[in-house]
């Protein structure tokens, strides 16, 4: 299984970045997909994941209402939308995968980063 991410970048506080993982070596519709990132001296974090039926579930307060996750299956695709961007997530993002019915992301891709600055 590989995930590729990409749409990274530096982006000033309030604006918008749109992050997409291309997965590739998985019958896609059958992988819950999701992303993590990490900060600088921080543990990794949970943000959101999607089930193959387009079921998402996010993480708690610090990016509710700001972040979307979607996916398109006939694209292998999952894509993070971002917006209203703050200092606080500046940090490297992972997409992931599991298969659908387990608990555990195998899968990691090797991230990309998002700077946020004032």
């Amino acid at each position: 299984v590989q995930l590729q991410a990409s749409g990274g970048g530096l982006v000033q506080a309030g604006g918008f970045l749109r992050l997409s993982c291309s997965a590739s070596g998985q019958t896609f519709n059958t992988y819950t997909m999701g992303w993590f990132r990490q900060a600088p001296g921080k543990e990794r974090e949970f943000l959101a994941s999607i089930t193959w039926s387009g079921f998402a579930t996010y993480s708690t307060d610090s990016v509710k209402g700001r972040f979307t996750i979607s996916r398109d299956n006939a694209k292998s695709t999952v894509i993070l939308k971002m917006n209203s961007l703050k200092l606080e997530d500046t940090a490297v993002y992972y997409c992931v995968s599991r298969p659908s019915g387990t608990n555990t992301f195998n899968y990691w891709g090797q991230g990309t980063q998002v700077t946020v600055s004032s």
